[in-house]
């Protein structure tokens, strides 16, 4: 079986934040043939200025643009803020607009059950941006507490049971390359 490069990002830099711990509950239900590893630089992104970017974008965005194209799917895990998209998150989305490493590439999005807003707005942007987003991928977790830990995610089959689809469902749309 083809070894996978997923990239997880957290639209969220609380260190405790249930986003994350998702993440890192993903990483730990991966199947060995995928290696997901979870990028931390999205507090690192100046704030998107399209007079910023040109060749050469700042080194931050670089990064993030290296590793996306490195990644064979990436897994957005985020939460709700003020019934939107965490200003972090979008500010990455919108440094790879124009960039296109998200084109034709699978992406899955987890969002905490609360993210009734933020969800369909993600799922939304991440179309136009011409992603292999889907509903199969992108499960609505019932994780609505901000004590959530990774263990808690492991031994939750209403959750890691969702976490191992998605994964499974994403790793289809890398081994397919049509998308799930």
């Amino acid at each position: 079986m083809k070894q996978l490069r997923f990239l997880g990002i957290s639209g969220s830099l609380r260190a405790a934040s249930a986003s994350t711990v998702l993440l890192q509950a993903a990483a730990e239900l991966a199947p060995g043939h995928i290696e997901l590893t979870h990028y931390k630089g999205l507090g690192d992104l100046p704030p998107f200025n399209p007079d910023l970017d040109h060749d050469p974008a700042p080194l931050a965005v670089v990064t993030f643009r290296q590793r996306l194209r490195d990644a064979d799917a990436v897994l957005i895990s985020s939460p709700e803020y003020a019934h939107g998209v965490p200003g972090v998150l979008k500010n990455a989305l919108d440094w790879i607009v124009s960039s296109g490493e998200l084109t034709d590439k699978p992406v899955a999005l987890i969002c905490p059950s609360r993210a009734t807003y933020a969800r369909p707005s993600l799922m939304e942007t991440l179309r136009v941006m011409m992603a292999r987003v889907s509903d199969e991928t992108s499960p609505l977790l019932n994780a609505t507490t901000n004590r959530l830990d990774v263990d808690g995610v492991l031994l939750t089959p209403e959750l890691a049971g969702p976490l191992r689809g998605c994964l499974a469902a994403l790793a289809a749309a890398v081994n397919d390359g049509t998308g799930s």
